[in-house]
C-alpha cells in the first residue's frame, strides 16, 4: 500500500494559511470538549455526534467527516470506536459502559481551511492495562511533536513514535496512517506511524509550511486490523483494544504549533 506514499511533494503552506487553519482547529478542539464532557456511561454515541454536528453547524464550518465517499458515504460528523474498534467507527444507538476505551475523531472546514483531530477516553474506571495504553499513545504523540521540531526527515520522528509503543508491548496499526491537510481533509503525504524500509525509501523531508494531521493507532495486542460489514469500522483481529488519538500540526519558524489545542 506504501507504493505511492510520497509519489508528489507536500504542498506546503504560508504563515497566513496556517493561521486560518488554527481557527478551524479550535473549532476541532471545541468539539472534542464537548464530546470529553458528554463521555460517561449510559450516554448513546449518537447523541454525541448530534451535539458536534450542532456545534460545527452553529459555528458556520463545515464537517469533513458526513457524506465522506466509500461503499456506503459515511453517515456522522464523528468516528466513534470503542474498544476494539480501532477507528471510523460509527456513531448510533450504541451506549457508552463503564470501563470502556472510547475514540472519538473528527475534523472540519471553516472559510475553505481544514482542521482533524482525535481523543482517546477511559469511561470510568478502566483496567490498568487499558489506561496504560491510553497514557502510552498519549506519549506517542507527544514524541511526535517534539521529535518534528529536531528531525529532517519523517522517517526519524515515525521510528521513535514506534519505538515508544513497541517498548511498552504494544503494537503500531501498519494498515492506516495519518496525512497532510489543508484546503483538503487528505492531502500529500501520507504519514505513517512507522518506519521501515519501504518508508525510508518514499520519505520526505520537515520543512517549514508542513501541515500533518499525525495519528497514531496503538494496539494492545497485534498489529492486525479488519473491517466490519460496515464497510466503515476497523477493529482490532485479535479482539484486544486500540487507542487512536491525533492532532493537527504545523512546522513553523517559531517551531512545531499544535493547530487543533485546546488554547
Amino acid at each position: 500500500m506504501l507504493r505511492n506514499l510520497f509519489s508528489n511533494r507536500p504542498e506546503l503552506k504560508s504563515p497566513r494559511e496556517i493561521g486560518l487553519m488554527r481557527e478551524a482547529g479550535k473549532l476541532v478542539a471545541m468539539a472534542l470538549k464537548i464530546c470529553k464532557s458528554m463521555a460517561v456511561p449510559g450516554v448513546a454515541t449518537s447523541e454525541i455526534d448530534k451535539a458536534v454536528d450542532e456545534f460545527f453547524r452553529s459555528h458556520g464550518a463545515l464537517s469533513l467527516f458526513k457524506g465522506y465517499p466509500g461503499k456506503v458515504p459515511f453517515p456522522a460528523v464523528t468516528c466513534i470506536s470503542i474498544n476494539e474498534q480501532v477507528v471510523h467507527g460509527l456513531p448510533g444507538s450504541k451506549t457508552v459502559r463503564e470501563g470502556d476505551l472510547l475514540k472519538i475523531d473528527t475534523a472540519c472546514k471553516l472559510n475553505g481551511w481544514c482542521a482533524d483531530a482525535a481523543i482517546s477516553l477511559p469511561i470510568g474506571q478502566v483496567s490498568p492495562e487499558k489506561k496504560r495504553l491510553v497514557e502510552v499513545g498519549e506519549k506517542v504523540l507527544e514524541i511526535a511533536i517534539l521529535e518534528m521540531g529536531r528531525r529532517t526527515w519523517w522517517s526519524e520522528v515515525a521510528s521513535r513514535m514506534q519505538q515508544v509503543a513497541e517498548s511498552a508491548g504494544f503494537s503500531v496499526v501498519t494498515q492506516y496512517v495519518g496525512h497532510g491537510i489543508g484546503r483538503s481533509m487528505h492531502e500529500n503525504p501520507q504519514v505513517p506511524n512507522y518506519s521501515d524500509r519501504e518508508v525510508k525509501k518514499h520519505d520526505f523531508r520537515l520543512e517549514e509550511g508542513l501541515v500533518l494531521a499525525v495519528e497514531p493507532m496503538i494496539n494492545m495486542g497485534r498489529p492486525e486490523t479488519e473491517v466490519l460489514r460496515d464497510h466503515w469500522t476497523v477493529v482490532t483481529r485479535d479482539g484486544l483494544p486500540s487507542v487512536h488519538v491525533e492532532h493537527t500540526l504545523a512546522i513553523t519558524p517559531e517551531g512545531v504549533k499544535v493547530l487543533t489545542a485546546e488554547e
